[in-house]
């Protein structure tokens, strides 16, 4: 036992290299330190202690080979490392303190140690280390910010109450200091700042979030060099990452800060992107990335209908500020070369760019149109790189801890963009010589197949979808001989045919199934004499669900204003009216267009008794409570169906119909009925 106690002497002195270190373990393993640690007593005269202490010295040595560091039997002493940091620590057992540290960083850099640092407790200890202010306490600091930089949500959802009172120090430290430990504590914070749970939600994080609020607009309310702004700038970011502008206190003050925020963000955008080599700076890219997420939020206030902390001429004068931050945004990526397509910064920015895109179409519109040529070839290789397997539109993170740009969809973050785009010759003649209509088509139908496997709240994959029928409909209307010529579109056709029998029972995708039932409608026309819409059973399901779709959205309902009944909104229909209102009225048109084109068509109206149901509905409520937009849009129908088939014309007529038809003032469909 005595050569046990010379080793620990030898490795005390800190005087040994890896090799000599392994040879000790080879020689006395784990089983001599784990003896020392367990021991109660300690040898005459000396401090009670002195046993564990050897243990852990020697464990701290062996901790500085990575391959022990992570054995299991270094992982599951860190509740006893935990407990030496938190123990009260007089001047001889410094020593201890120290090793316990040293064993804990070791294991954090292995990898499996911070999953097990997380459920062996060792956040708590390090929380309450740090809070005692003990010897040590900085290294507990650290250590923290590096176990909250690889598992910040394992870690906040066991020890949120631990990293709130940490925060909340950190806070008041911020708000108090004067001197460099202000900018220092800038750079520290973000780590602190969790994503979710949601900190404004949390008593002691509202509290937290006010104080980093004073401080930051103490800090950037003075004049400041580069290197004291950029941390300011990425910890505004990442408290907008975490709360949006909630942060922000409402009135003149708030809005102040909020302009003063954007306006030195982009400022920031220009003079990096500008420069010739933007960003071959040390840590230039977080700080354009952390700009980037306050550009968005500007974005966000300025487009606010009410609650806005902006004023009207805020609002003017930022964007105009962010349409020359955008110019640099766009010169920037028109230089970027291939090899440098998998940076998660180009991301980034193309993220941001996207976000400007899908709100303000009028400005830079000469620059986006030269950029995008590159932005659909983006687009595409991140898109056939990621392996359809990849469920995309779970990446909404715009700084991601793992710069994993392959896990990133640069297609969904530019669809709200070309659909403005597609609604205008020159960007869509250039979307369609790029071969963006293909790109797309694919792309719905994999979104589709994502959405149809998990058919759970995938809002992300829902809002694509719908953004997609959206650009569809543009091309539909403004470039009907793509369709007819493009094969992707047959295929998308027919998965149109397929999902919204699927779709349409479930009550909470109305708006997704409104869009597929019109875009379907007004792609059957023109696709008409294909294949999948001759009478197969697909096509007959997908025509039956349209009808379906359409009768539903109106009711007869008792008028507040007489002792009728008037028309109104289906209530399954209301909550989404707004969204599906002009969908609606475009599915009425392009179905009246398709009853002459399918001769099979009546009879599936018929075998839903939609036009009786129709005359009973017309017959029931006041005239005066159907509008003239409605009439016409089941007059349109009626008369194709009355035209295209006797047995259609027999039930109206049976019905009543040129009684309602008259009340109405459907002139044509009277004339069509009164024919013998």
């Amino acid at each position: 036992q005595f050569d046990g106690f010379l080793v620990t002497k030898a490795v005390r002195a800190g005087e040994l290299d890896s090799k000599t270190r392994r040879q000790i373990f080879d020689a006395i393993g784990f089983t001599f330190p784990n003896r020392l640690l367990n021991s109660r007593q300690a040898p005459p005269g000396c401090p009670e202690d002195t046993f564990r202490a050897l243990g852990l010295t020697l464990l701290a040595c062996f901790c500085t080979d990575p391959e022990l560091a992570g054995h299991s039997q270094i992982l599951n002493k860190i509740p006893t490392f935990s407990d030496v940091v938190l123990s009260p620590c007089n001047p001889d057992s410094t020593s201890m303190v120290d090793d316990a540290y040293q064993c804990l960083a070791a294991v954090l850099a292995t990898p499996r140690g911070p999953r097990e640092m997380v459920t062996k407790g060792a956040v708590s200890a390090l929380c309450q280390a740090y809070m005692n202010g003990g010897y040590g306490s900085e290294r507990a600091l650290t250590l923290l910010s590096g176990l909250l930089a690889v598992a910040e949500v394992k870690c906040w959802q066991r020890d949120a109450l631990h990293l709130l009172a940490v925060l909340s120090k950190l806070s008041e430290e911020f708000v108090k200091a004067e001197d460099v430990t202000k900018f220092e504590l800038c750079e520290l914070l973000p780590r602190f700042i969790p994503l979710s749970p949601p900190l404004a939600e949390l008593s002691q994080g509202s509290e937290s979030i006010c104080q980093l609020y004073k401080g930051l607009a103490s800090i950037l309310g003075s004049k400041l060099s580069q290197s004291q702004r950029d941390p300011a700038l990425k910890l505004a970011a990442s408290l907008v990452q975490a709360c949006g502008s909630e942060w922000i206190p409402a009135g003149r003050t708030g809005s102040k800060f909020l302009a003063l925020l954007v306006n030195l963000a982009c400022v920031e955008v220009r003079l990096t992107l500008e420069e010739p080599d933007p960003l071959e700076v040390e840590g230039k890219k977080e700080v354009v990335t952390a700009c980037y997420v306050l550009i968005e939020m500007g974005i966000q206030e300025c487009l606010k209908e009410e609650e806005s902390l902006l004023d009207e001429a805020q609002r003017m004068q930022l964007m105009r500020i962010m349409e020359e931050a955008f110019g640099a945004v766009v010169f920037y990526l028109r230089q970027v070369k291939e090899e440098e397509l998998q940076d998660p910064f180009v991301f980034a920015s193309v993220r941001i760019l996207g976000a400007w895109m899908a709100e303000e179409t009028s400005s830079l519109k000469q620059e986006i149109c030269e950029l995008l040529p590159f932005l659909v070839r983006y687009a595409k290789k991140l898109f056939k790189e990621s392996g359809p397997a990849q469920n995309l539109s779970q990446t909404a993170g715009l700084v991601t801890s793992d710069n994993s740009i392959l896990a990133q969809d640069a297609l969904r973050l530019l669809l709200p963009g070309f659909c403005h785009l597609t609604a205008e010759d020159r960007p869509r003649d250039i979307l369609i010589s790029e071969g963006a209509p293909a790109l797309l088509c694919d792309y719905f139908l994999h979104q589709w197949g994502v959405l149809s496997s998990q058919p759970g709240s995938l809002t992300s994959t829902e809002m694509s979808l719908q953004t997609l029928c959206g650009i569809f409909l543009n091309l539909v209307v403004t470039a009907p001989d793509l369709i007819r010529q493009e094969k992707t579109f047959s295929s998308l056709m027919d998965t149109l045919l397929r999902s919204l029998p699927f779709l349409l029972p479930q009550k909470d995708h109305l708006v997704l199934a409104a869009n597929i039932a019109t875009l379907g409608l007004m792609m059957a026309r023109i696709l008409s004499s294909s294949a999948a819409l001759q009478k197969t059973g697909s096509a007959k399901e997908f025509f039956k669900a349209t009808i379906c779709f359409l009768s539903q959205a109106h009711t007869a309902q008792a008028d507040p204003g007489s002792h009728g009944l008037a028309l109104a909104v289906s209530p399954s229909y209301v909550s989404a009216w707004d969204d599906i209102r002009e969908l609606w009225f475009l599915g009425m048109q392009a179905l009246a267009s398709c009853v002459p084109l399918f001769p099979w068509l009546p009879q599936a109206v018929l075998q839903a008794q939609w036009l009786e149901e129709l005359s009973e509905l017309l017959t029931r409520v006041t005239a005066t409570s159907v509008d003239f937009e409605l009439i016409a849009a089941f007059q349109g129908v009626l008369v194709e169906l009355a035209r295209a088939s006797e047995a259609c014309r027999e039930v109206i007529l049976s019905h009543h119909g040129e009684e309602w038809a008259n009340l109405y003032g459907m002139a044509a469909l009277e004339q069509c009925l009164s024919k013998q």
